[in-house]
Parts: C-alpha cells; sequence; structure tokens
C-alpha cells in the first residue's frame, strides 16, 4: 500500500464471528469488497446544542445562586422573591398542560404536542430554579421544606423520565422504537462495505466482542443490563483501538504506510467501532429501558399530585399565618 493511496471509508462484512486468540495478524493490504448494504450516514456530532448550552447555562445559574448571598437581596415573603416564588409555581402547574394535550383532543388548537413536550421539559427545569432562588437556596417552615423537597424530587424524578424516554424513541418527541427496528439496523450496519485500506481481521474481531457483550447482558437482570452494557461496550471499545492502534504501528514501523495515513485509517477505524458497539449496546438495553421507563411512569404522576398539594399547603399557610 503506498502513501498517496486515500483512506475514503471503512468496510464492515463479516459472515462468521471468530475468537481473536485463533487469527493471526495479517498484513495491511487494499481489500476491495462489493456494496452489501446501504450504510446509514449518521450527522457529525456537535459539541455546542441547544440541549447542552441550556444545560450548562441552568448549572451555572444554579452554582451563582448557591454561593452568592442571595437572601441579602431576596426576600420570600415580598418584591422580588415573592414574585419569583408566583412564577416558579405558575410553571410547574402549567406542566399539566403537556399530558392534557395528549389525551385530549379538543386541545389541539394551542399547539402540537411536540411543542407542548419540549415546553413541559423546560418548565419542569426552569420552575424549580425559580423555586431555589425564591427560598434562597436554603430551607424554612415545615410547610415549605415538604414543598421545596417535593419539588426536588419531582425534577429529578423529570430528568430520570427524559432519560429513559430517549433510549425507546427516536429523537426528542418522535415515534417510539421497537427492539426489531434496532436488531435490524445493527444487523445491517454489520453488513456494511465499500473501498477501502483495511485491516480484515477487525471485523471478526468486533464481532467476537459483540457476542460477548450480547452473552453478557442476557445473563444480566433485565434492569441492571444498561449498566452492565455500558461497561462490556467500554471494555470491549478499549481492547479494539488498542488492536488498531498495534496493528497501525507495526505497519508504519516497517515503512509500508505513511503516518498521516495511519492516522486517518485509526480514525476511521474508530468510529466505525463505536457505531457497531452502540448499536449492539442499544440493542440489549432495550427491554430494560422500556421497563424502567413504565416504572417511571407509573410513579412520577402522584408524585407530581403530591408536589401540588404541598405547593397549595404551602401558599395557604403563608398567606394565613
Amino acid at each position: 500500500m503506498t502513501a498517496q493511496r486515500k483512506v475514503i471509508g471503512l468496510a464492515a462484512h463479516a459472515t462468521q464471528v471468530a475468537a481473536p486468540a485463533a487469527i493471526s495478524r495479517p498484513q495491511l493490504r487494499p481489500v476491495r469488497v462489493q456494496q452489501t448494504a446501504k450504510a446509514e450516514s449518521a450527522p457529525r456530532k456537535r459539541w455546542i446544542t441547544p440541549v447542552r448550552f441550556f444545560t450548562v447555562l441552568v448549572a451555572a445559574v444554579l452554582f451563582w445562586g448557591f454561593r452568592f448571598p442571595t437572601q441579602q437581596y431576596i426576600t420570600p415573603q415580598t418584591g422580588f422573591g415573592y414574585a419569583l416564588g408566583i412564577i416558579g409555581g405558575s410553571s410547574m402547574l402549567l406542566l399539566l398542560i403537556y399530558p392534557a394535550r395528549k389525551r385530549i383532543p379538543g386541545l389541539r388548537a394551542i399547539g402540537t404536542t411536540k411543542l407542548w413536550f419540549q415546553v413541559h421539559m423546560a418548565l419542569g427545569i426552569v420552575g424549580p430554579v425559580l423555586i431555589l432562588f425564591h427560598s434562597n437556596f436554603r430551607t424554612g417552615a415545615t410547610n415549605s421544606n415538604v414543598a421545596l423537597l417535593c419539588m426536588l424530587v419531582v425534577a429529578g424524578s423529570g430528568l430520570f423520565g427524559r432519560y429513559f424516554y430517549a433510549h425507546i424513541h427516536h429523537g426528542l418527541h418522535g415515534r417510539k422504537a421497537t427492539r426489531a427496528e434496532l436488531q435490524d439496523y445493527a444487523e445491517r450496519l454489520r453488513h456494511v462495505s465499500t473501498e477501502v485500506a483495511f485491516l480484515p481481521e477487525l471485523v471478526n474481531r468486533i464481532g467476537f466482542e459483540e457476542q460477548s457483550i450480547i452473552k453478557r447482558a442476557e445473563n444480566t437482570f433485565v434492569l441492571a443490563r444498561p449498566v452492565a452494557g455500558a461497561i462490556s461496550a467500554f471494555m470491549a471499545r478499549r481492547r479494539l483501538r488498542r488492536y488498531v492502534r498495534r496493528e497501525l504501528q507495526v505497519e508504519a514501523g516497517s515503512g509500508s504506510m505513511a503516518h498521516g495515513q495511519a492516522e486517518r485509517l485509526a480514525s476511521v477505524a474508530g468510529s466505525y467501532i463505536d457505531s457497531r458497539l452502540a448499536a449492539t449496546r442499544r440493542v440489549v438495553e432495550f427491554t430494560a429501558f422500556e421497563q424502567l421507563f413504565s416504572l417511571w411512569h407509573a410513579l412520577h404522576m402522584p408524585l407530581f399530585i403530591m408536589l401540588i398539594i404541598a405547593g397549595i399547603v404551602h401558599v395557604v399557610a403563608v398567606h394565613i399565618y
């Protein structure tokens, strides 16, 4: 292989899974294979997204509010501090619009379900932040403490629900996925190939690691599979990337490959390893996230009702006493 040849892709055509121990190290060579399936090109990941920006902004505001002596400027009973409590509490009440919009066809005029889902998530964070500033990040009377605790539990529950939801749906507010769809995507990803300079052994090693992840998940309690899958995929990724680096270092050291070409091939191989393992991990975790989301859904509404009751008691107690 010459240094002038460009690496234009990565092949993956493995029909049998072989254990790495039984495979000897071949020489790097150009492999031309006929394309067997069309890859679903994944968009390049962006480091800065609206969700990440919003998360960092909220974290910075909370850190500043916790460290800053807000009690010198904000009083919960009057003025700006009182207004923060009213706005924050109203934001929590507006969370009820999303489940109402999903279940009542007559509310279509107020907007789409997708819109209110996004508003629901935003208010579920903004509301508690305003309440925390309203309370100066401190505890107070018993009724205030109960309302504050309920709010924090519901807000934390919402974050868990958002995490579970994302693992069983297509996108932020997309159609619910199925295990069969995920398995089909993982299978098609295994049989995507094109013309590349490739390590012929790599696809077999990836297949062996995938089978290990699947077997380990099958022997794990279903609700613990996300943790087991994450650990297994992390270790597999490290082993495969170490193998790629070792093989490329040998070839670069022998002079059969330029250093820049080895780096490009390592990057392409690493991306393909990540895609394959991520697809396999999502398949083995799907059932667990379905059950976790179902359990969360059964608990979230009672917790929210408890929050509403605690909030009403708090408002009444404040204005009476």
